[in-house]
């Protein structure tokens, strides 16, 4: 596997999505369970059986994702999501971060498609943050898969192309975290 260009890997290896879930929400609007049922991502009610290597996406680490893990990515490193309700987030991470060795990594600003959050920035569902995480990576056909079972598909690349283009095309992450606020407000620093 070692002699494959990074482009060819990047169309036929696909990025395993993992969920620790928490059953904190609602069954119906869960989108790990769809995803999971769909055969886009593996659900985990123990966090001791998620990967091992990879990153799990927190909100709150402060460690964008963006081109310097694509390395990690390319040899088999997993994207593992917390589903948990987003008023206990922060709870529900100090907890899985007891059992993991995955690194934390938050995404960049996006705005939310699904019905729940429509329009807030940051508020993405599982599966939104799956696909932001994907396209940022360069992989583009799996991130549209992720969520092509979702009626919020379209509306969330359509709210975001811009922004997830200029993150896909970024260099570093030093420099993706810079254009995040050439499409959104800086948040104003408490002295």
């Amino acid at each position: 596997m070692h002699w494959m260009s990074s482009s060819v890997r990047e169309n036929d290896y696909h990025v395993p999505l993992h969920v620790v879930h928490l059953d904190q929400d609602d069954p119906r609007k869960c989108s790990a369970r769809r995803m999971a049922k769909a055969g886009n991502a593996i659900l985990h009610f123990d966090a001791r059986r998620a990967p091992k290597r990879g990153f799990l996406l927190d909100p709150n680490c402060g460690v964008l994702m963006g081109p310097d893990d694509k390395i990690t990515i390319d040899r088999g490193g997993s994207i593992v999501a917390l589903d948990c309700s987003w008023k206990r987030v922060e709870e529900s991470l100090d907890a899985i971060s007891r059992h993991t060795r995955l690194e934390g990594r938050t995404l960049p600003v996006l705005l939310a498609a699904n019905p729940i959050s429509w329009g807030k920035p940051g508020r993405l569902s599982t599966s939104e943050a799956f696909a932001a995480s994907l396209y940022i990576l360069g992989r583009k056909e799996q991130a549209r898969a992720v969520l092509s079972s979702f009626p919020y598909s379209d509306q969330f690349f359509k709210l975001n192309m811009e922004p997830l283009e200029a993150y896909y095309d970024a260099k570093t992450n030093a420099e993706l975290s810079e254009i995040q606020w050439e499409f959104f407000d800086r948040p104003i620093s408490e002295p």
